[in-house]
């Protein structure tokens, strides 16, 4: 059993990823305490408007569809460590401003769409550069367990802190939890500063010429050239836009169909993480590249479960599907994460990861509203259910597809019934 924990946690024996990991830890806390005190404020100003909350998410995500590319063509060419810092410090100066408005009362709707789509804006900048700096943490033989513990960390979090914030939410309001996440912003500056760069597993920077012959439209070719790559991509590109909108989606379900406050809706969430928090954990003993077959496997898993919490009538019911839908939510993104990182060249890693992170995340901007008016529509209830279709539909077209690429044949043997000798006694 040690030795077993001992693998499991291998990653943090590394100095530099010890101290990233904490810092995300801290700052990814105050993160999703301020997503469910955003939800709930948005709520209020505009009348329990589940089309006001796409909107919101859909501004937070759009950054991401037109800026990722950029970010990730930057990480090939300068010092990623440098890249994160910029783009933290950006994030805590946003988050310092929100906190203030909103502590002051003066607030409104539109500070909170503008809000939203410049932190987007640090997303955007800050997701692939830290998705491609891991493999500088720990170097390749330990990206598989990084990886792992990375989305254990993000799902710490999702379990920490939309159920502080709910406490918080009732206890104090939304403005105190503003604050919270502007100071806690402020570790992942403090850790990239204490970092020792001469342990970091770099490549040489690429010289003035080939900084300015790595385009964006060569990581582009490089996965389109690559099915391994590109299946993951597209699955992930449906599913993040149709499923992964429990931000949304939970928030409209506790507060419409069960009539909730915002402690039911930090439950919903942490239940959620909690079991997404497995499914992280259950993949860092993982040393080699996960295969497609598991990839497929799990995206049906999740879809199957996501229409079923869709689709529950009762309370009691979505919080028991929660665990096994954020299970395989969580294994499924970072089995296909896996796959892609760990089968990319280290001089496309930044670009491949920024077209990741586009289709991970840029798709919200074009399934947010939808799911938004689906809910607002036609109830909370099926704008999952409905999610959960599109992407089993999804999952098992693309199952198909590898089936056929591989020269796999489904044959059937109708076997003839046993006959039957009656002998003469």
């Amino acid at each position: 059993m040690q030795a077993r924990l001992s693998t499991m946690f291998q990653s943090l024996q590394v100095r530099n990823y010890r101290l990233f990991a904490f810092g995300q830890l801290v700052k990814l806390i105050g993160v999703w305490m301020m997503f469910i005190a955003q939800d709930w404020l948005v709520l209020e100003l505009s009348g329990d408007s589940a089309t006001a909350l796409g909107v919101v998410v859909a501004l937070q995500f759009t950054p991401v569809l037109l800026l990722t590319l950029i970010s990730g063509r930057l990480a090939d060419r300068y010092d990623k460590r440098l890249l994160l810092f910029l783009a933290n410090a950006f994030w805590t100066v946003l988050s310092l401003a929100m906190s203030v408005l909103v502590l002051t009362d003066l607030v409104q709707l539109w500070h909170v769409f503008v809000f939203a789509a410049l932190l987007g804006v640090a997303n955007a900048m800050e997701t692939p550069v830290r998705q491609a700096f891991i493999s500088e943490l720990v170097g390749t033989p330990l990206l598989p367990n990084a990886l792992s513990l990375n989305a254990a960390v993000f799902n710490s979090a999702r379990i920490v802190g939309p159920a502080v914030a709910g406490l918080a939410i009732a206890a104090f309001d939304v403005g105190p939890v503003f604050l919270v996440t502007a100071l806690s912003s402020v570790a992942p500056l403090v850790t990239v500063i204490r970092m020792r760069p001469a342990e970091l597993h770099r490549e040489p920077l690429p010289s003035r010429d080939e900084r300015a012959a790595a385009t964006v439209l060569d990581g582009l070719r490089y996965v389109a050239r690559r099915p391994d790559l590109l299946l993951p991509m597209v699955v992930m590109s449906v599913i993040g836009m149709s499923l992964f909108n429990f931000q949304l989606t939970l928030a409209a379900l506790a507060k419409t169909v069960f009539n909730t406050g915002a402690a039911s809706f930090g439950l919903f969430s942490t239940t959620l993480a909690a079991g997404a928090l497995v499914g992280a954990l259950a993949g860092t003993g993982r040393r080699s590249r996960p295969s497609v077959w598991l990839v497929l496997g799990a995206a049906i898993a999740l879809a199957v479960f996501g229409t079923l919490v869709g689709l529950a009538p009762e309370y009691w019911m979505v919080l028991v599907l929660l665990p096994p839908t954020g299970f395989f939510m969580v294994y499924f993104a970072q089995a296909s994460n896996q796959r892609v990182q760990l089968g990319t060249d280290a001089a496309f890693r930044g670009r491949v990861m920024a077209l990741w992170v586009l289709v991970f995340l840029g798709t919200n901007p074009v399934g947010a509203p939808i799911i938004g008016w689906i809910a607002e529509t036609f109830g909370a209830g099926a704008s999952i259910w409905a999610g959960g279709l599109l992407s089993l539909t999804t999952a098992l077209l693309a199952l198909g597809w590898q089936l056929r690429r591989d020269g796999a044949r489904l044959r059937f043997r109708v076997l003839p019934l046993p006959r039957f000798y009656v002998t003469e006694v």
